[in-house]
């Protein structure tokens, strides 16, 4: 067991507001996360301080044994997987899925003048083939349906072996059969001994896959939660964590939640 995140007291301030309030939190390489709550409770500045992409205005923040604001976060960042929307609308509608995902090999969302080994595109052509998308491997990006695109964004974030993978929403805006399509794919990974932590942000508890370990509640920048699925995750702290009472249900490792 190895930590990969460990955030003390951060706290993120913009414009007077304190989007993160002393955030306290660790993950290790072994733990699969959930982070839920409200929008604007601050849970993709949490995702951005992970990825290396948002140092905090406050407090320390450690990914995989460095100091934001004391490394090189060129050399971070390739150590880290990363999928979210925000992130898929720079890959040009034109670029063959193939190449989007082995384009994660140099950071980059479009080919230009890189130069690729042979086993760049058999790594590449594998992930597709474990995500369940060897069959796009030729279709431009922009024609396919937003479940694929989905899949692509988290191959592409998987190409490089990352020893930390964060999705932002994987599953937001998806119809129930590309969902429950994308949750299978993503519990089957997760449970995998040789997978990296995940962390991954939604709204929706039913949009927790089965093999994730742990939950972290937020609202207004502050923890309410935060521990294993089985004890942190309850009625009462969700009700507190979205303002409303909240009724949970549970029905073979997936999880239900409804207003009362």
């Amino acid at each position: 067991m190895v930590n990969v995140l460990h955030f003390t007291d951060v706290s993120v301030v913009r414009g007077g507001t304190a989007i993160l309030n002393s955030v306290n939190w660790s993950v290790d390489d072994d733990q699969r996360w959930v982070i839920l709550g409200p929008n604007g409770a601050g849970k993709t500045t949490l995702l951005q301080i992970a990825a290396a992409f948002l140092h905090p205005s406050s407090g320390q923040a450690h990914v995989l044994d460095e100091t934001l604001g004391g490394t090189d976060v060129f050399e971070l960042r390739p150590r880290i997987g990363f999928a979210s929307t925000a992130l898929a609308r720079r890959v040009p509608g034109t670029e063959k899925v193939l190449d989007v995902v082995m384009t994660a090999a140099y950071s980059v969302t479009g080919r230009w003048n890189e130069e690729y080994e042979a086993i760049d595109e058999r790594r590449a052509q594998r992930v597709l083939q474990e995500w369940n998308l060897d069959h796009l491997a030729g279709r431009k990006f922009g024609t396919l349906s937003d479940g694929e695109q989905k899949r692509v964004q988290i191959a592409r974030s998987v190409m490089t072996d990352p020893e930390i993978l964060l999705l932002d929403e994987p599953a937001a805006s998806l119809d129930l059969g590309a969902r429950e399509s994308l949750l299978q794919l993503l519990g089957g990974f997760a449970r995998e001994a040789n997978s990296p932590a995940i962390i991954m942000v939604t709204h929706h508890v039913e949009e927790i896959p089965l093999g994730f370990t742990h939950v972290l509640l937020l609202a207004q920048g502050k923890i309410v939660a935060s521990g294993p699925i089985a004890e942190a995750l309850t009625a009462e702290t969700l009700s507190q964590t979205f303002g409303l009472t909240i009724e949970l249900t549970e029905t073979d490792g997936r999880y239900a939640a409804r207003a009362i």
